[in-house]
């Protein structure tokens, strides 16, 4: 079998750094194949990724080789690139760029020049095929996270790729979500005959479509089995919520983002106490991210009542951390609030060593991983010793031992007298971390209880 990928002998580094991304590494995955590249969060998995895309190739030293289909990535013009390899990013957001569904999935061919006619076809081929026909004439912003993944999927499958790279495509989709993504890049794969290539944390869920894995660590990559392809569970803890007033309350709130779109929030009640650790869930657009736009005060709802009797010291993390990075470097992030926070050097290079950061103070922040700025972005907050925590998605793009340390600083916060309120699809973490759990549906809190109570009772999460 022909090799759809071969790296030989690879190294990278950072313009900057004194530690190589990758050393010597040694890489070949057959045309055909749907390969799982996992590893710790910073261990260079997006780096290679864009690697071997030659228009999202990082500067930096870069030397050994790299071949797609024969081909020196190097070699390739912008469009054979186009042609042969797509490329779907974690965060559709930073993929989509056209205001509707149908003009998002004809942008690569008309940048191609493609005949209309050709354009037309390929669009209806691949809306049939996915099943989104529906969607043709939506706007990209009324679609949920999840339809918007599903989106950037087609608009790369619409170019008829032999070779897609996936960076944890599915770290901002619910339980039921994930599964339907899988099983659509699981079509392309075998109906298609697409090669696969994806990099995650989230191993678990890949195990029935992999034919391949490999572990990137220490600048090496490895072969490893797939019987390892499991993700790490977090055993539940008892965390008792503070005998407090209620710090948070909505009460029948109602809320769309625009006079004619349909209503996110529908009646929806909420009452949060003083030292809690609440969780949201639900699946993709069931209105999580909405509520602690509510509680944080970027909105207001157009009926019923938000009362956050924290708001004076509270800390809001979105689901994007860039929305938090706007620095030069990463000490200098870190550094931003120090004067009107009143924390200095001592509590910055301890930040620093608590998010593995220490070797890359001196760099910019976006030549972080995404599960490194979002450790960073958390670390920034937590700084100001806020009151009442806001996090949407706290542990998306992070590896288990990440995951770990979020957990570990959202506890010392919680014992300093912090109230947490987050929105996740992370059920381990759930698990770990909350106290109560309040899970959306159609607008509305269809349940909100302990979290044991919740887990015992709930079918697709309490397994």
């Amino acid at each position: 079998m022909s090799a759809a990928v071969e790296i030989r002998d690879l190294s990278f580094c950072y313009p900057g750094c004194a530690d190589a991304v990758l050393e010597h590494a040694e890489l070949s995955v057959d045309a055909g194949s749907f390969a799982v590249l996992s590893g710790p969060t910073g261990s260079g998995k997006t780096t290679l990724l864009r690697l071997l895309k030659p228009e999202l190739a990082p500067a930096g030293e870069l030397s050994g080789e790299r071949r797609v289909f024969g081909n020196a990535v190097e070699e390739l013009g912008l469009r054979a690139s186009a042609e042969n390899i797509a490329f779907v990013f974690q965060d559709p957001e930073n993929q989509i760029v056209c205001d509707t569904v149908w003009h998002e999935l004809a942008f690569g061919l008309e940048n191609l020049g493609a005949p209309p006619d050709e354009m037309r076809l390929r669009v209806a081929e691949t809306c049939t095929y996915l099943g989104i026909g529906p969607w043709f004439r939506m706007r990209c912003e009324e679609l949920s996270g999840g339809q918007q993944q599903v989106l950037a999927l087609a608009a790369a499958l619409t170019m008829r790729p032999r070779l897609i790279l996936l960076d944890e495509p599915t770290s901002m989709l619910d339980p039921v979500a994930e599964k339907g993504f899988l099983a659509l890049l699981f079509r392309a794969n075998r109906e298609l005959e697409t090669t696969v290539i994806v990099a995650t944390h989230r191993g678990e869920a890949y195990r029935p479509y992999a034919t391949e894995s490999f572990m990137l660590e220490g600048g090496q990559i490895r072969k490893a089995p797939l019987a390892g392809l499991v993700s790490e569970r977090y055993g539940a803890e008892d965390l008792a919520p503070v005998a407090e007033d209620r710090v948070v309350r909505l009460s029948d709130a109602w809320f769309r983002y625009r006079r004619d779109s349909a209503w996110v929030l529908r009646g929806f009640d909420l009452s949060v106490p003083g030292g809690a650790v609440h969780a949201l869930v639900g699946g993709n657009a069931s209105g999580k991210s909405t509520v602690l736009a509510l509680v944080a005060g970027l909105h207001a709802p157009q009926r019923g009542g938000c009362a956050n009797g924290l708001a004076f010291s509270q800390a809001y993390l979105p689901q994007n951390p860039k929305a938090l990075l706007a620095r030069e470097t990463v000490g200098e992030e870190l550094a931003e609030w120090a004067p009107s926070c009143g924390y200095g050097e001592d509590e910055i290079v301890a930040a620093l060593e608590r998010c593995g950061l220490s070797d890359k103070r001196g760099s910019h922040p976006y030549d972080l991983s995404g599960g490194q700025q979002q450790l960073l972005a958390l670390e920034k907050l937590l700084l100001t010793r806020p009151r009442l925590l806001l996090l949407d998605e706290p542990t998306k793009g992070l590896d288990a031992a990440s995951s770990d340390v979020v957990a570990q600083r959202l506890k010392a916060a919680q014992a300093s007298g912090a109230t947490i309120l987050l929105a996740t699809h992370d059920a381990a973490f759930v698990r770990r971390m909350a106290t109560s759990v309040t899970l959306l549906f159609d607008g509305q809190a269809a349940a909100t209880l302990p979290r044991d109570a919740f887990f015992s009772r709930s079918w697709l999460l309490g397994a």
